[in-house]
């Protein structure tokens, strides 16, 4: 399963989220050029369980160096697909986790969720010599986070079905309980880091977001990260929007509306109008004019319900300026 977008919009800008995936590219076009060097470069700041459970081994390095690893392996990457398939992980779960936790909040949050994966595949490959990176563990536990906070909330996933894919809209509940029965499937059947994915990382993340999240979620915003979130609120609503319809099934005629900001009836807006009717859903692009007024009501011909008789109603859709 591929998630491609969530319908879950976040109402301030996720600027930390998007600094961590600039820090994470950043990060990798660092490691491009190192050239023959990189190998070591994974060995001395990536995660190695051995430097930590041999006693001669772990004896060559200070406290700041053992330690150091805990964090730089977060953020390094061993090829571009490693870092699309998280970096794209990230930006679909990490602004709604970041909108609801505050920005420094989501931060400390993010850092903790890494190092309790890095612990948690630290304890479960202690004679591992095989250096551990990337940021799967962290996002593992953004996911978990997600997973207690937007447990409706739906997401576009793109299914494999034999030789053909399927688009489906699942609860998050369930696409991510199905992620996560994956990993615990495929850390039970593989030995530690086998294969080079840190199965019991994604496992420790996903638990330690969901724990953490709670705990973070005590801290009252205060001072700056409070300033953050009132200067980083969205302007506009949603780009995509449910239209809650106000018709009876029977009538032709669809009765609905959407909510819009005083900025956007000021200036006109588009919106993507998504209509269900039972297991399907219809979509249609509005283009609201400006200076739109609240309670203004907008005429869109034959956009209605079909009746059996091959009959077209119209779509009566009501602005409301929130």
């Amino acid at each position: 399963m591929i998630p491609l977008r969530d319908i879950q919009r976040s109402q301030s800008i996720p600027f930390v989220n998007y600094l961590l995936i600039a820090i994470n590219v950043v990060a990798f076009l660092w490691e491009l050029g190192l050239g023959k060097d990189l190998e070591k470069a994974f060995f001395l700041y990536g995660l190695v369980p051995l430097r930590y459970s041999d006693p001669t081994l772990a004896s060559r390095f200070t406290l700041l160096e053992q330690a150091i690893p805990f964090l730089t392996s977060m953020f390094l990457h061993g090829g571009l697909f490693h870092l699309l398939g998280n970096m794209w992980s990230l930006f679909i779960f990490g602004d709604n986790v970041e909108d609801r936790l505050g920005h420094l909040r989501y931060l400390l949050f993010y850092l903790t969720c890494g190092l309790v994966a890095g612990v948690t595949h630290l304890m479960t490959n202690l004679r591992s010599p095989i250096p551990t990176i990337g940021a799967s563990g962290a996002i593992s536990g953004v996911m978990g986070a997600y997973f207690l906070l937007f447990p409706t909330a739906r997401v576009l996933t793109l299914v494999p079905f034999f030789f053909f894919f399927q688009f489906v809209e699942l609860p998050a509940f369930l696409f991510l309980g199905i992620w996560f029965l994956i990993q615990i499937l495929s850390a039970g059947v593989s030995s530690g880091g086998a294969g080079g994915v840190a199965w019991w990382a994604h496992i420790g993340g996903f638990l330690g977001g969901m724990i953490l999240v709670k705990l973070f979620q005590l801290i009252p915003r205060i001072g700056l990260d409070r300033e953050l979130s009132l200067r980083t609120l969205r302007k506009g609503t949603p780009r995509i929007q449910p239209l809650s319809v106000l018709s009876p099934r029977e009538d032709l005629h669809v009765r609905g509306w959407i909510a819009i900001t005083p900025w956007e009836a000021s200036l006109g807006t588009r919106k993507m109008i998504v209509l269900r009717e039972g297991l399907r859903q219809r979509r249609i692009m509005v283009r609201i004019p400006p200076g739109v007024r609240d309670g203004t009501v907008l005429r869109l011909a034959g956009l209605g319900r079909r009746g059996w008789d091959g009959e077209v109603g119209d779509l009566f859709l009501e602005i409301r300026v929130m």
